[in-house]
Parts: structure tokens; sequence; C-alpha cells
């Protein structure tokens, strides 16, 4: 695994996304999210020879790409996992972890990612500013959406890393992008406008300027917008969550054979369904105890 510098003491392990850490001095670093769990040898590995060891973990959010390694390194290291208050409450069990799969059953949820519940040892405050961990300051931004308690952190260095509250260039053909509420992930999209940062890490992969920021939030927006009138379009009659996933899948190509992630398409299509509904472009009826869905008049 590369290790990138991308500004001063701010750089990223390369895997396959980018995890970015702070190093403290010649011995220490903050890891600003852990990644997978089938990556944490490579990553630890990385480290070590760097002359790393983890004295703390400022998470972004608990989603399973971003948090599966708290743990070990709190364990192992005694580095110091910081959290908001929502991420940490979705780790404290298995079935708290169910809220964040949701269509995926209790089972698949402990066989899959028993690894991420953890207790942090800090809650990151709830409002926008400083945040001190192992004597470096961090400026922390509440950027709900892709979940209910993500977060952006900007370096000591003025490097803005993004997690999952952006995506970057190579990934603005997604089908399917994922957030909890897409209305909240565009408010909270804007909010990365002012920041004036020297450079922005997005989580899966890419790293821009500050002149080309404006850019790819323009670009991120725009995606989901256009996800949205798309799938709109597909619903050409009264249909139920079910059937507007089917037909979304079908459109995009999404045609698995493995039921786990045609769960997770399921999922990411009704926060889809459900932006519509927020916004009047779809109207709720009930049939037989069913709720179907239709176009709401111009």
């Amino acid at each position: 695994m590369k290790l990138r510098q991308i500004k001063g003491d701010t750089w990223v392990a390369e895997a396959s996304q980018l995890v970015p850490f702070y190093r403290l001095d010649a011995g220490r670093c903050i890891l600003l999210d852990t990644g997978l769990l089938e990556e944490r040898e490579e990553l630890e590995c990385a480290l070590r020879e760097a002359g790393l060891t983890p004295a703390g973990v400022l998470c972004s959010h608990a989603h399973v790409d971003h948090c599966a390694n708290n743990s070990y390194f709190q364990k192992k290291y005694g580095a110091k996992v910081a959290l908001t208050f929502p991420e940490a409450g979705m780790c404290v069990s298995l079935l708290n972890l169910k809220c964040y799969f949701l269509t995926l059953s209790p089972g698949t949820v402990e066989r899959e990612s028993a690894c991420m519940v953890h207790q942090p040892d800090i809650f990151l405050p709830m409002s926008d500013g400083p945040f001190t961990l192992c004597g470096a300051e961090f400026q922390i931004i509440h950027t709900p959406g892709h979940s209910a308690g993500h977060v952006c952190t900007v370096t000591p260095d003025n490097v803005c890393y993004t997690a999952d509250a952006l995506l970057s260039e190579e990934l603005l053909t997604a089908k399917l992008p994922y957030n909890l509420s897409q209305q909240m992930a565009m408010a909270s999209r804007e909010k990365l406008r002012d920041l004036d940062c020297a450079a922005y890490i997005m989580a899966h992969r890419g790293v821009c300027s500050g002149g080309e920021i404006g850019g790819l939030i323009d670009a991120n927006q725009a995606l989901i917008l256009r996800r949205v009138e798309e799938i709109l379009q597909l619903v050409d009659r009264p249909m139920t969550a079910s059937q507007i996933d089917e037909q979304a899948c079908s459109y995009y190509q999404l045609l698995t054979r493995k039921p786990r992630r045609a769960l997770r398409f399921e999922r990411n299509v009704r926060f889809f369904i459900e932006y519509l509904a927020d916004t009047g472009r779809l109207a709720e009826e009930c049939r037989n105890g069913a709720v179907y869905y239709h176009r709401t008049a111009p």
C-alpha cells in the first residue's frame, strides 16, 4: 500500500479507497478513518514501514469501509477513537448496525460486519468548529446526509477530508449513489464551497485543489438530480417500491445474481423514492395494504 503526501503532515494511504492520516511527529499519526477489514494488514504494514503508530482515529462516519478497523487500532495501539453521537450509536450493537444496512437480515449483518461494533473514546462536538485530538487541532464540519452523523475534517495543513460527502471525478458515473437523505446530502455539499482549503481528499480515490472544488460540487449535485429524474420517469403507473427498484435495476443494468447485492440496490433506490415523495414528485396510495407510488401532476 502506497503512502502519498498531500500537504505538510497530511498524507493518504492508497487502498481501494484513500485512508488519510495526519503525522503528529516522526512516530505517531492520527487516522482519518480506518478502511476495510480485509485491508487492515496492508494498512498496518504500510504505517509500520513508515515508522508510524496510530495514536488516534478521527472517524468520519460508521460505514463498513470507513470504520471496520477502529476497534482493532483502539485495542492494539490504544488509539483514541473519536466519533459523532449518531455514528457511535450505530456501532453500539449488531441490531443498531442493522439500521444502517436496513434491508439485510440481522444474521447477515453479524456475519459480515461484526467488526464494526465498538465504543469510541471521545465524542465529537455536535457543532462545527475546532476539535483537538492528541494535541493536534482539526476543524470539524458536520455534513449529514450520506449518514446521520457524517463529518468532514480539515487538518492543520488546511486540507479537507470530505469522506463520502463528495464523490471524486472518477465516480461521477455512479448508478445509484448512496445517501440516507439525498436532500440533506445536497445541503451538506453546499457547505464545502466556503471552506477555502488548499486541497480536498475524497475517500473514494480523489484529490482536488481548492480551485476545483466548486465544479466538483456542481457535478455531484447534477448527478443526484439526474438520477432523480431518471428514476421518476420509470414510474409510468402506480408502482410499489419493489417494482420501481426492479425497473431501476433493469434500466441501469444492475443485474446481479447475488441477493445481498440486490438488497443493497433496493435500499439505494428507496432513498431516491423517498426524495421524490418528500419533494412532491411522487404521491403515495394504499392498495390491499401495500403502498403504491404514482407521479404527481406537474
